[in-house]
């Protein structure tokens, strides 16, 4: 399933990070654990900010989501399928592309995919189980052919045109990138080790060029670039001072300032004012999320 046997992560602390209690598989406990972690454990590209390249051990960034933080897709899918494996879910790593407009679809590795099979009341259906997509899904879409609303956005999910055997997952049009594809093969953590760390330190990569947060609820999302906290549905606002952004930061996203010194506080809130200012002046071009 492309998930070493080492990667133990302690369930009761994790659990308790997304509210819940231990229960046996069942897909109402499988969109439990799924719509917990999207709406509690946020995306966010904070460590590349500070110029750190992370590490893809599972182990690891559990201890980071426990602690108060979240990531990006291989952080959190990696961390979520070691829970899952280890309360007992047959879930599978795969190999992802996700792009936007300006992009060309391809199983890139930029996206970790995961996905669950062998649920006790459909044993021969499959889910696309992906707490790594940001402004993405809230719960797991069946990998069936169809288009599926959640809250404000609509998706859809087909069969891959780039990878036979695979799944793509269409993106609403509001949504952050056009969509994904995932390769049916089984992938291990290794396997993205490369484009990690190309996400994680290029300046062509927009996890370096934009600082982002992004959470889900059943009826919207909430997204932070820079200094522009938009909620969907609702509005944009500019956040225009430390207090009134780190506060956004806490209250929405649930990531607290004291988990960072002073030196990466300021440090943060200097590269989004200058990211907002570059942006301002026309420097970002289409501002399109990172794809991972």
């Amino acid at each position: 399933m492309g998930i070493s046997s080492s990667e133990h992560v302690d369930v009761p602390a994790y659990l308790a990070r997304l509210g819940l209690g231990h229960e046996p598989p069942s897909l109402d406990a499988l969109f439990r654990l799924h719509q917990a972690h999207v709406e509690r454990v946020p995306y966010e590209d904070l460590e590349v900010q500070l110029g750190r390249v992370t590490s893809l051990d599972p182990a690891v960034s559990f201890g980071r989501i426990v602690a108060g933080r979240g990531g990006y897709c291989y952080h959190l899918n990696g961390a979520f399928s070691a829970l899952l494996k280890a309360l007992g879910y047959r879930v599978t790593r795969h190999p992802g592309g996700a792009h936007t407009a300006q992009e060309t679809a391809g199983i890139h590795l930029n996206h970790l995919a995961l996905t669950v099979t062998g649920l006790p009341e459909a044993p021969e259906a499959g889910w696309l189980v992906d707490v790594g997509l940001g402004d993405g899904i809230h719960e797991p879409l069946p990998l069936s052919e169809g288009e599926y609303k959640q809250g404000p956005l609509v998706f859809r999910m087909r069969t891959s045109e780039i990878t036979p055997g695979g799944w793509r997952f269409d993106h609403d049009p509001q949504g952050s990138f056009v969509g994904m594809d995932f390769a049916p093969e089984t992938a291990v953590m290794q396997d993205f080790a490369e484009k990690h760390v190309e996400l994680s330190t290029s300046e062509s990569s927009g996890f370096v060029r934009t600082l982002v947060l992004q959470r889900r609820d059943a009826e919207s999302l909430d997204s932070l670039r820079a200094l522009t906290l938009t909620r969907l549905p609702g509005g944009k606002t500019v956040l225009e001072s430390p207090a009134e952004w780190w506060t956004a930061i806490e209250d929405v996203f649930g990531v607290r300032r004291g988990l960072f010194t002073d030196e990466e506080r300021d440090r943060l809130w200097r590269q989004a004012v200058a990211q907002h200012e570059r942006h301002l002046a026309g420097a970002e071009g289409s501002a399109a999320l990172p794809s991972a």
